[in-house]
């Protein structure tokens, strides 16, 4: 079960972990003590992601994950699958008390996992409602916004670096503005996931995208509502959220008619170059060591593929 539900997938949350604490101590040498530390706080930011993702391909009812069928498909799974993700999330616990309960950090750790997965539930939360009432009129950038920033950029973008910080021997509240700026690019991310969930091969992706038939509110439905004129609304209405390969077929090509892959690349390189600005300006008083650590943050999801 955890071979298959923490393995194959891109693993860029917990090595962020380990590269923000490099980061932020400036290229000292990490002890073996320190590594092994930092590891296993990514191992547990990847196993709150394996819990996350088992119960939302059970909500979603989706088919792939990285390539291979969703944990619940497996015949000698099904619903079984939902108790495996209770065991992925409670295992963090057993983590971090066994590596972390004599350390002066060991409660802000726990809070800081407590307080991540709470908003992410929120986030899948907002995204479930939204999604089941049907309702193309209820979709917007904020709507959008909102679902993201609670359901993925709190705990892939910053989770990793608090625990750096943490570990550290820092104090979060000291670090809103890199928090902001976290969240910013955590946003970025799922704008990405978005339009690759559309517009990839999935052989790279590693799934199905199925974002136009589950009716989600995807950045490229909430651009094409903007752009669209009252024929092409009317092709959004008849055919978004409909589990039919021909009604997916014409959203697709009604986002190709709407040219929403130009506009994707001008938002990617015009909210790239204001994250750098964000990183670089005095005004947000981010340390030499912070600066770096968001910007390799940055560089590893400009323009990924997958």
């Amino acid at each position: 079960m955890l071979d298959h539900n923490l393995l194959g997938g891109k693993l860029t949350r917990g090595p962020s972990a380990i590269d923000s604490y490099s980061l932020l101590k400036e290229g000292k040498q990490l002890t073996s003590e320190e590594i092994i530390l930092i590891s296993s706080l990514g191992w547990c930011i990847e196993w709150l992601q394996g819990y996350f993702l088992v119960h939302d391909d059970i909500m979603d009812g989706s088919s792939k994950r990285r390539g291979r069928p969703c944990w619940f498909r497996l015949d000698k799974v099904g619903m079984i699958a939902v108790n495996d993700g209770v065991l992925l999330r409670n295992h963090i616990a057993v983590i971090l008390k066994q590596h972390f309960r004599g350390k002066p950090y060991y409660v802000d750790l726990l809070e800081l996992f407590n307080e991540v997965e709470y908003q992410t539930a929120c986030g899948q939360m907002i995204d479930l409602i939204t999604t089941q009432e049907k309702d193309l009129s209820k979709y917007s950038l904020s709507i959008h916004g909102r679902i993201v920033q609670y359901k993925t950029a709190y705990y892939s973008f910053y989770l990793p670096v608090a625990c750096a910080l943490l570990m550290a021997g820092e104090n979060l509240d000291n670090h809103a503005n890199a928090k902001d700026i976290l969240i910013k690019m955590g946003i970025y991310f799922q704008v990405q996931d978005d339009y690759l969930d559309c517009f990839a091969d999935p052989q790279v992706l590693g799934k199905n995208g199925t974002d136009i038939k589950d009716f989600k509110c995807s950045w490229l439905v909430v651009q094409a509502l903007e752009r669209c004129n009252e024929e092409q609304k009317k092709i959004l209405d008849e055919n978004y959220g409909i589990d039919d390969k021909a009604c997916v077929a014409k959203i697709e090509a009604l986002y190709k008619d709407l040219k929403l892959e130009d506009v994707y690349r001008e938002y990617e390189e015009n909210t790239y170059e204001e994250l750098i600005n964000s990183i670089e300006d005095e005004e947000t008083k981010l340390s030499k060591p912070m600066q770096a650590v968001l910007k390799s943050f940055l560089e590893k999801i400009y323009k990924r593929q997958k």
